[in-house]
């Protein structure tokens, strides 16, 4: 605690900076950032963008590098990005901003930030490209975590050769996201092909009666290959899900080690 006071007192760190080291949070105008989840829980925290102002998002992203020198921001649309951008061109220039438009996230580093490493494989595999948004965030929170991410895309089971012409991939890897609306029959073929955890991730494409992911959501319930589902477009979750698998069989990351 001492040498927490003394850096704080000799300018070294800010007194949100000297919070989050103590108490494992940094507080800010516009809520708590959890600065202590990598160490606790082996993933990283994510800023919602949803529900929050430009300005909220920008300060609690500023929290989360000020604190563990990294800030994932999820759901986040272009204004919200824009003004992230422009808070760390002037607060920050140092930092890096990463944008991913279809999957909505944003990832700022500091200059200095040492990414989290895992000898692992994460194979996010998709039915269309409508299911991309889903897709594409959950591999950014798995890569964040560390593990290496691969990406097929627009592999639906209405032609099942696309899926075989990527089973070397597949069966590759050490954990997999399976990505699908309408029926989402293809987490469950993939799970039937491969000898890996399968994450099931219904999304909310297709129309009609099921529509909505309630149709792919209720698949993936009764699959009758062995998977984990989660809820409908939770492409955070399945991201945190694969990482927390893909860190139990290839060790402890560098940042839970921290």
């Amino acid at each position: 605690m001492r040498e927490t006071l003394d850096a704080v007192a000799a300018g070294d760190l800010t007194p949100a900076e000297a919070e989050a080291r103590l108490r494992g949070y940094a507080t800010t105008e516009a809520g708590r950032f959890d600065a202590a989840r990598e160490t606790r829980r082996g993933v990283p925290e994510g800023i919602l963008a949803e529900g929050k102002t430009a300005a909220e998002v920008a300060a609690m992203a500023d929290a989360a590098v000020g604190s563990v020198g990294r800030a994932l921001v999820t759901r986040a649309d272009d204004g919200t990005a824009e003004r992230v951008r422009t808070h760390f061109d002037r607060e920050r220039p140092d930092a890096t901003v990463e944008r991913d438009a279809r999957a909505r996230t944003i990832v700022v580093r500091a200059a200095d930030y040492d990414p989290p490493r895992v000898d692992a494989d994460v194979v996010v595999v998709s039915g269309g490209t409508a299911d991309a948004p889903a897709a594409r965030e959950a591999a950014v929170v798995a890569g964040e975590a560390g593990p290496r991410v691969e990406t097929v895309e627009d592999v639906g089971v209405a032609n099942l050769t696309r899926v075989l012409d990527e089973i070397e991939t597949l069966r590759a890897a050490d954990v997999l996201v399976a990505v699908a609306g309408r029926e989402a029959t293809l987490p469950t073929v993939v799970a039937g092909l491969v000898d890996a955890p399968v994450v099931g991730l219904p999304t909310s494409t297709g129309y009609g009666v099921g529509g909505e992911g309630r149709a792919a959501l209720l698949g993936l319930l009764q699959s009758c290959t062995v998977l984990s589902a989660v809820n409908v477009d939770a492409g955070f979750v399945a991201g945190t899900q694969a990482a927390l698998i893909a860190r139990s069989i290839g060790g402890r990351s560098v940042a839970a080690d921290r």
